[in-house]
């Protein structure tokens, strides 16, 4: 079977949507787009100046906040500049490579991004539960490598989905109804059998969210046994707040992931606008907050960032 079933004069191009039902608000829903994006590439871009800047934070866990800032600006850079064509000019068009490639891009991001959260929930444990230890443990080259896993993993782990999507025939119907190239809103369009491709996509989310989500639990788990362990109140208060900010990242990360999950699989009266705008703020708020949260925070990084923003 064709892959498309169209003249050969025809482009092979997907539409996207945008957000149906809202095509008259697309100008206004464009603000806030613009806006978080803008305030995600100048925070992530001042922490990975900073950090590259400042010897004294080259430091494991200033390297590992430099591969979130990257992570932060790339996924919302799969995202947005299309998103914002559509709502300012009404450029709906992609090409099918170019909806696969946005898509391969965007996904082995997130993957990225949920490996570095792991690795970050171990350099807490680390500090933690063998402080002594914790520079040999956790050297910069190790981190860069731990980092290279996490790659590995995520293109591994996501290059089947666009093969998958390659053999599927798409006919009549080439609308796309999001802002991006979401996988099972083009799996939906297609004509052919998508069982393997859908099978897939549980494949993947239950190894990025829920096995990275188990190991950063498993962390914890030790970090809280380790801190009950310490009897002195200061000594406990000291250990968890060098936690507060990876919990926070952690929350404003994955709790929307896991909500737009959850009403995507089991919320079927709930209004596909809906679906679908959940399904671009886990994209866009958690990139703009993380700078901000670890800017306030983290008191090195806070200091650093002050030195500099008093310069300007």
């Amino acid at each position: 079977m064709a892959a498309f079933n169209l003249s050969p004069s025809d482009p092979p191009t997907f539409i996207l949507n945008g957000i149906p039902g809202l095509e008259a608000a697309h100008i206004w829903i464009s603000i806030p787009f613009s806006t978080f994006y803008i305030i995600s590439l100048v925070g992530n871009f001042m922490i990975l100046f900073v950090v590259a800047k400042e010897q004294t934070l080259h430091k494991p866990m200033f390297l590992l906040l430099c591969m979130l800032a990257l992570t932060d600006i790339s996924m919302t850079t799969c995202v947005v500049p299309k998103a914002l064509c559509i709502f300012w000019f009404r450029s709906k068009y992609i090409t099918v490579d170019g909806c696969l490639t946005q898509m391969f891009f965007l996904y082995s991001v997130a993957a990225m991004h949920s490996a570095v959260l792991v690795i970050m929930a171990f350099d807490r444990y680390v500090a933690i539960c063998e402080p002594l230890r914790y520079a040999t443990i956790l050297t910069n080259a190790r981190i860069a490598k731990l980092g290279l896993v996490g790659l590995i993993r995520a293109v591994l782990l996501i290059l089947p989905e666009p093969l998958l999507l390659r053999r599927l025939p798409f006919c009549a119907n080439r609308v796309i109804s999001h802002t991006y190239c979401e996988h099972i809103a083009v799996v939906k369009i297609s004509c052919g059998d998508t069982t393997v491709n859908r099978m897939y996509d549980l494949v993947i989310t239950f190894v990025i969210i829920v096995l990275d989500l188990t190991l950063i639990g498993l962390s914890y788990g030790l970090i809280i046994r380790a801190v009950l362990r310490i009897s002195s109140k200061k000594a406990h208060q000291k250990a968890l707040n060098t936690c507060t900010a990876h919990i926070c990242v952690m929350l404003t990360t994955y709790s929307p992931i896991l909500f737009s999950v959850l009403t995507h699989r089991f919320g079927q009266g709930i209004p596909a606008h809906v679906h679908i705008l959940l399904a671009n703020l886990y994209l866009l708020v958690p990139p703009m907050l993380n700078p901000i949260i670890y800017g306030v925070k983290t008191k090195e990084l806070r200091d650093k960032l002050g030195k500099y923003i008093c310069r300007m």
